[in-house]
């Protein structure tokens, strides 16, 4: 069974009725930053609209420890009309990968319960996501080696000829 996913959406006046509709747990403005002020924390994502950072980023340093700062370049901050989309997303499992600075992506595909299918749809749409994300200057081998492991399990090198010719092929 899939963990529920609490959303907190900072926004006010239409942001706040479409977050609202689009059945965000919690909705609000100075009430919510209040709330979290005082130290309550109880959700998973929180979105912001942009004229709401302002007192958004007072709360920096308690949402920032934990990775819980909207942040425009993860998406989760966007205009009021894009509040219901931005909102699936993040229930539908949104994952966020970055390069380390090693120039290594750790993304996980999914767990232990999940078939070989599943598995495998989850790698593709990674890869595809990648080779989408890829800089318009990069030159050469995009993806140069790739592995699989368990959390703490050795790594099993990946044919990655294949696998870009099947994820382009998709």
């Amino acid at each position: 069974m899939a963990k529920k996913v609490r959303v907190v959406v900072f926004a006010q006046g239409e942001g706040a009725k479409l977050a609202t509709d689009a059945n965000a747990e919690f909705v609000g403005a100075d009430d919510l930053v209040k709330k979290i002020e005082d130290g309550w924390l109880d959700f998973d994502v929180s979105i912001a609209t942009p004229d709401m950072m302002g007192k958004v980023g007072k709360l920096g340093k308690i949402l920032g420890r934990r990775g819980l700062m909207p942040n425009p370049k993860a998406g989760t901050v966007v205009a009021p009309t894009d509040l219901p989309r931005a909102i699936s997303e993040v229930r539908k499992g949104r994952v966020e990968f970055r390069l380390d600075r090693t120039a290594i992506i750790h993304v996980p595909i999914g767990k232990k319960s999940f078939d070989d299918e599943k598995l495998y749809e989850n790698l593709m749409a990674i890869i595809e996501a990648i080779v989408r994300a890829r800089p318009g200057g990069a030159k050469g081998q995009y993806i140069k080696t790739a592995s699989i492991s368990t959390t703490m399990g050795p790594g099993l090198k990946l044919d990655i000829k294949t696998m870009m010719e099947t994820a382009v092929s998709a």
